[in-house]
């Protein structure tokens, strides 16, 4: 092969390195304050991380059978029957997984064929993105867009137009990464609607379930299979980096009926097959954890939210509402004197200032519209992770106010 011609399969060739790779090395090469990729920098829970410890030294670090532990299925199991009242049988209706994007990308290998169509919310998770097209299939997005009072919501015309005769799953994340949407359960019932009018699966990608800081109509997370007529139909993936503060342990599982979860895991299994042996019992520990637990997560980062979004404002930026997840939207076009409600200058995207604002302003951000599928879509908007110490948002808040 010529040296050339990009040896890549067509199909991946428009997914090069991610923006979270990209924006995590500028941050380092200029000292920034990281406020783009997700993670938290601090610690989960004690009582967590002494068990994985414990794991450690008392020798479980082989391959854990491939469904995952028993320990740690039969507390997932848990865990849905507690929060939500779904049972799901934890010898078949439960598998472990290398966090939630290794289940999600399983699912769409496992029931999507060449051409069949995922309707997905857009902005989307760039995995998504890339799964779908592994699968040979075809994204049909249907966009977020903030109303009046800040917060992102589909159109229901939008939503029926993207279901067809070629509709294979629907692919749903709330809490919304990376709008912070939580999806009221009128919206979730016209999916749930539009599912089974179209004999459609579901995959639910629900790792900040935990992370419900405004619900709608003061509710909580609601999960999509709680709904007449889709726990048949649902996967529901999640995972416990965001909830317990440990991302790098990429500790994930999928609960669902037990056809599907049986064809997911025959795709799964030649993926990374098992993992984390150590962990596993460890975040079994974690999902039993009393409320004050949870209770203390929220409140917690309620708090950073409103540090931040105050902050933001006091920079110059517009931030848009946060419902969930630890992610704020937020408007560049003030920073930079444009019209609030009018087009970007030339020459200026959120890409570029995500770009510059590490050498500028030392913080690093993520620009919005690497997440749409529709080209052109969020170029006034980038994103900011709250999920950080109180005295480093601080510090990224006096950074960027300096150079307002």
């Amino acid at each position: 092969m010529p040296v050339d011609v990009d040896p890549l399969v067509a199909r991946m060739r428009g997914f090069g390195t991610t923006i979270f790779a990209e924006m995590s090395a500028l941050a380092a090469a200029t000292g920034a304050v990281n406020l783009g990729q997700g993670f938290p920098d601090f610690d989960g829970p004690p009582e967590m991380l002494e068990a994985a410890q414990r794991a450690i030294r008392d020798g479980v670090n082989q391959y854990p059978p491939g469904p995952g532990t028993p320990q740690l299925r039969e507390a997932v199991a848990a865990h849905q029957r507690r929060w939500y009242g779904l049972d799901y049988d934890p010898g078949s209706e439960v598998v472990v997984t290398a966090g939630a994007t290794e289940a999600v990308t399983a699912a769409v290998l496992a029931f999507c064929e060449a051409g069949d169509e995922v309707v997905v919310l857009d902005p989307l998770y760039d995995s998504y993105a890339a799964s779908i097209a592994l699968a040979g299939a075809v994204v049909r997005p249907v966009p977020l867009r903030p109303g009046p009072d800040g917060r992102f919501g589909f159109a229901e015309a939008d939503l029926r137009a993207a279901f067809g005769p070629r509709t294979r799953l629907v692919l749903l994340n709330s809490p919304h990464n990376p709008t912070g949407t939580v999806l009221s359960r009128a919206e979730l019932a016209l999916v749930a609607e539009l599912c089974t009018t179209h004999d459609v699966l579901a995959v639910t990608d629900e790792v900040y379930e935990h992370l419900v800081l405004d619900g709608v109509d003061g509710a909580g997370h609601v999960p999509l299979a709680t709904l007449e007529g889709m726990r048949e139909r649902t996967l529901v993936v999640s995972s416990a980096g965001k909830t317990f503060s440990c991302t790098g342990w990429k500790i994930g599982w999928v609960c669902g009926p037990a056809p599907l979860v049986g064809a997911l895991m025959r795709v799964k299994q030649y993926l990374t097959y098992t993992n984390g042996a150590p962990f596993q019992p460890a975040v079994a520990v974690a999902l039993g954890l009393g409320d004050d637990y949870f209770d203390g997560l929220v409140s917690s980062m309620r708090a950073k939210r409103d540090r931040l979004a105050s902050g933001l404002r006091e920079a110059g930026f517009a931030v848009e509402r946060s419902q969930g997840t630890y992610f704020l939207a937020a408007d560049i076009r003030p920073v930079l004197g444009a019209d609030p409600d009018g087009p970007l200058p030339d020459g200026h995207d959120g890409l570029a200032f995500c770009r510059a604002l590490p050498e500028r302003a030392g913080v690093a951000a993520v620009p919005m519209q690497v997440f749409y599928a529709t080209r052109g879509e969020g170029r006034h908007l980038v994103r900011f992770t709250f999920g950080k110490r109180d005295e480093v948002l601080d510090e990224g808040v006096r950074r960027l106010r300096a150079t307002a």
